[in-house]
């Protein structure tokens, strides 16, 4: 049982690999293949993309790059100095808080990804956050009096966005804002905006696993995809393969940063509702027309299970998602509508 342990948490640490030449500077028909990654926001990047020359297709990747440092510098919960801890250290709020278009943008897709999914995924989760951070340190539960403190600064009655004027209210003390869920996606979207600007019609943006893509490479239909197989301990069982044109995917899971207390496995992922990390081990995949709405799909999915999951990823036009978890020792998996049959065709 402890083989299959292992086994498992290394199939969700690579449950999407994204399937590129490893040399940089290939000549495509007229087009030259460049890669470059770089360590952002925590995690590797890897940028892929297509242009006229190498030194074109370098100068583009630099952008990109650099249009990710700008947005971790807003939307990091980490950094003191960013434009949202600023804000949250700010509750509650005197007066309504005029904020960055960036910062709003992220802010109003995570109000309507928490309406839409029940509260599975919401921007407010930061004091649970942090708690949660502490047990996985200390290997205990929260105790019940700090999870009523943190739980009375988190909902949607704390959190106030005017529209009209694009301001931000926070109303409960110790509010903590936590965009993890949402904030890379929005960076790769982002990034391929800058390349597209910039001539480059055909990329791909890996950050550790969430995956954003736009046209396709030369002589291809898509840009290829593997998925873990359903059963890791299984060693013939093939990969899914997806392709993608202009779309964008990620698997949400309890590999890398999950924790055992008392004999049961929690994720990172902390259910804004309860205040605890979602049960484990489980992962779920989300394929969408953005890496913004993947990000925080899987998120809320990942919150939700596999029943309230589907229907929540089944109301999201051109989303779609697959559940993997292991039940009485066994692999399980459902799949949304949309899901695409094996062999995957490319979708757009």
């Amino acid at each position: 049982m402890l083989e299959k342990s292992i086994r498992w948490k290394l199939w969700l640490a690579a449950g999407l690999t994204a399937l590129v030449a490893p040399a940089s500077g290939c000549i495509y028909g007229d087009t030259v293949r460049v890669s470059e990654t770089r360590r952002l926001m925590g995690v590797p990047w890897t940028i892929t993309l297509h242009a006229a020359s190498e030194a074109a297709g370098r100068e583009a990747a630099a952008a990109a790059f650099a249009e990710v440092e700008r947005l971790a510098g807003i939307l990091s919960d980490y950094d003191e100095g960013s434009e949202l801890s600023r804000l949250s250290a700010a509750a509650p709020t005197a007066a309504p808080v005029a904020v960055s278009d960036d910062l709003w943008r992220v802010l109003e897709r995570s109000l309507a990804i928490r309406d839409a999914t029940g509260g599975g995924f919401d921007p407010t989760v930061g004091p649970l956050t942090t708690l949660w951070r502490q047990s996985r340190r200390s290997g205990e539960l929260p105790r019940p009096e700090k999870l009523a403190a943190a739980r009375a600064a988190v909902g949607p009655e704390n959190l106030v966005l005017d529209r009209d004027r694009r301001t931000v209210k926070l109303l409960a003390p110790g509010m903590r804002l936590d965009l993890g869920g949402i904030g890379m996606g929005y960076a790769i979207d982002r990034a391929l905006e800058v390349l597209r600007k910039r001539g480059i019609t055909a990329a791909m943006i890996d950050a550790s696993g969430d995956v954003g893509v736009s046209g396709p490479p030369p002589g291809s239909t898509g840009w290829r995809i593997e998925v873990a197989p359903l059963d890791p301990t299984a060693a013939d069982e093939p990969r899914q393969t997806l392709w993608l044109v202009n779309a964008a995917v990620t698997t949400s899971g309890d590999a890398r940063q999950g924790v055992e207390i008392d004999g049961i496995r929690y994720s990172h992922i902390v259910d804004p509702r309860t205040g605890i990390g979602v049960l484990g081990p489980a992962a779920v995949t989300v394929i969408a027309a953005d890496c913004t709405t993947a990000d925080a799909l899987a998120t809320a999915a990942s919150v939700l299970g596999p029943e309230e999951g589907l229907r929540a990823v089944e109301s999201e036009p051109r989303a779609a998602a697959r559940f993997v978890w292991f039940e009485a020792g066994a692999p399980r998996e459902a799949r949304s509508s949309r899901w695409p049959a094996q062999p995957s065709q490319p979708a757009e």
